[in-house]
């Protein structure tokens, strides 16, 4: 057979499967979506089909391929987690995220390369890498503890922070990367890594979130001023009003970010992230952004069904083949310890009950985005021991895929009969929560005729 036309037979059937097959298991609350497509991916290169090997480190082209397609599945699963939040950028919104970016990932980082060091004797250069590759959370495997579409009004703090996490750590794990390949042959720190700090740091992170918010906010005055609205710019249109025709507008736009930020050495996923965040906050009522993201949720699927399946044929192909029980157990460390321990160091004060901080600190998917930045890594410089990181990473996916898809949508939903999902609030909060409500009753009572005050007073005793 062709290997050619299996390919397209293979994905054909796994598109027109998918739905039918998500649908099933979000019944079962068993298994996952990924779970069963990686399994039939691996089953199926492992049939004598003569399909071809997909091994990045025994073919230049694969490691090309990989870097591509899982950058765009990356930049796709940014956008369509970006459009779906709801809440307002400020400050009292977004606090509790910020450690998990600050204090949970570098832990993470220092942990998995101290121990790729240590215990895998990998080279400095290579357990920085494999810090960095590991850290982040994935934001395409991680749907399912994500928020919902937009328009969702039920607060749920938990797969807030979740989602922005994934979002934003997605780009801050790209100083590492370059940290690592800047760090292949020295030995010792100087001015090296003040440049790394000054370029990779500072500016590709400024320049990320500039052009971010510039290309948001012209993207949304587009939309909602010049297009989506001029048909009649002082009523908002409804739902359907709008077509998924509409989507490739913001889409090309996020598109743009992406590619206007890495021109100007910033980080473009981080730029992704906040242009589609930008978007939303731009009438935020509007049902635009529920059509605009089911838009890109249906692209997302399309290339996630694609890689899932070349992942089982990426294990198919030997990857792990060299796999040791040192590489394993660092996957297992960082699903059961590294993560969680970093997660609770890091909302330690956060207003979250103890369970929901347990299930934020558990639920750090690995995913597609750890083999762009392997592949990516591996296109920008020589690291030794690449057959150790590639086995160790793929392996902490593989476990990342069976143990969080089995046990993530159980955990949230005991999360979520516990009411743990939502901050507590302290004194000072719930006081003016009181305040604010006694003001309001007194503002009322002001606006009521003295029979009605008399009335309501006598009512209440």
């Amino acid at each position: 057979m062709d290997p050619r036309i299996a390919s397209f037979v293979i994905l054909g059937l796994g598109l027109m499967f998918a739905v039918g097959i998500e649908k099933a298991l979000s019944r079962s609350n068993i298994l996952s979506l990924p779970i069963v497509y990686v399994a039939a991916g691996w089953a199926l290169f492992s049939l004598p089909l003569n399909l071809p090997d997909i091994n990045p480190l025994t073919d230049s082209t694969d490691i090309y391929a990989l870097e591509y397609i899982t950058e765009f599945i990356v930049i796709v699963s940014l956008m369509g987690a970006g459009i779906a939040i709801d809440r307002p950028l400020n400050w009292p919104n977004w606090k509790q995220i910020w450690p998990l970016l600050g204090i949970t990932m570098p832990i993470t980082i220092l942990l998995v390369a101290l121990y790729g060091w240590w215990a895998l004797s990998l080279a400095p250069a290579s357990a920085i890498l494999l810090g960095g590759v590991l850290a982040p959370t994935d934001p395409v495997l991680a749907r399912s503890v994500q928020v919902g579409p937009p328009g969702k009004d039920k607060r749920h703090d938990l797969r807030f922070n979740l989602t922005v996490e994934a979002g934003l750590n997605d780009g801050l794990a790209f100083p590492f990367i370059h940290l690592a390949i800047a760090a292949i042959g020295m030995t010792t720190l100087g001015g090296w890594t003040l440049l790394w700090l000054a370029e990779d740091v500072v500016w590709r992170i400024g320049a990320g979130t500039l052009v971010g918010y510039l290309v948001g906010w012209a993207a949304g005055w587009f939309v909602f001023q010049r297009y989506a609205g001029s048909d009649a710019p002082d009523v908002e249109k409804s739902m359907e009003e709008y077509s998924t025709s509409e989507g490739p507008i913001v889409f090309g736009a996020l598109l743009l970010a992406y590619g206007v930020a890495e021109m100007c050495h910033g980080y473009g996923f981080l730029a992704v992230f906040v242009a589609a965040v930008i978007v939303r906050q731009r009438e935020a009522r509007s049902s635009y952004h529920r059509v605009l993201h089911h838009f890109i949720e249906q692209i997302e699927k399309v290339i996630l069904v694609a890689m899932l399946l070349a992942f089982g044929g990426m294990l198919a192909s030997g990857v792990m083949n060299e796999l040791t029980w040192a590489q394993a157990g660092l996957g297992l460390l960082l699903i059961f310890v590294i993560r969680p321990l970093g997660g609770l160091i890091g909302e330690f004060r956060s207003p979250l009950p103890k369970r929901g901080k347990v299930a934020m600190a558990f639920l750090g998917v690995r995913g597609l985005g750890s083999i762009y930045y392997l592949a990516y890594a591996q296109n920008h410089g020589e690291f030794p021991g690449m057959m150790t990181l590639w086995g160790t990473v793929s392996f902490a996916i593989l476990a990342s895929i069976i143990i969080h898809g089995t046990t993530t949508m159980r955990l949230m939903k005991h999360v979520e009969d516990a009411g743990a999902h939502v901050y507590r609030k302290d004194d000072d909060e719930a006081a003016a929560d009181n305040r604010s409500a006694a003001q309001a009753r007194t503002a009322r009572a002001k606006e009521r005729s003295p029979e009605e005050q008399m009335e309501s007073d006598i009512s209440q005793g």
